[in-house]
């Protein structure tokens, strides 16, 4: 019982250390936001599109839903969010919020 008390202890702090985006990506953030990067750059840059980094998970994430439930208009943004679940415009949000940290200091 110890041992797997020490181990759970060990893998805890190993986790604590591990690439926010990492974390991030395993739950398919990175594939959701490949579908974000058709029309927004992924670079920080405003080709036409606004942005969508330096955006708190949580506030993407109530715009998507209001796009999805047409509190906010456009036909685009309401079609992708409708294509999502609520779960995995969360996890699309928490990846572009870790990529925030690594393209703007």
């Amino acid at each position: 019982m110890r041992k797997i008390i020490a181990a759970s202890i060990a893998a805890g702090s190993v986790i604590t250390f591990v690439d926010p985006s990492q974390t991030a990506d395993r739950d398919g953030g990175a594939q959701l936001a490949a579908m974000c990067a058709s029309c927004h750059r992924l670079d920080g840059g405003d080709g036409g599109i606004p942005t969508i980094l330096g955006i708190s998970p949580e506030m993407l994430t109530r715009a998507m839903l209001a796009y999805k439930s047409r509190e906010r208009p456009s036909h685009i943004m309401r079609g992708i969010a409708l294509s999502l679940s609520d779960e995995e415009l969360a996890t699309v949000a928490r990846y572009l919020a870790t990529l925030n940290r690594q393209v703007r200091p």
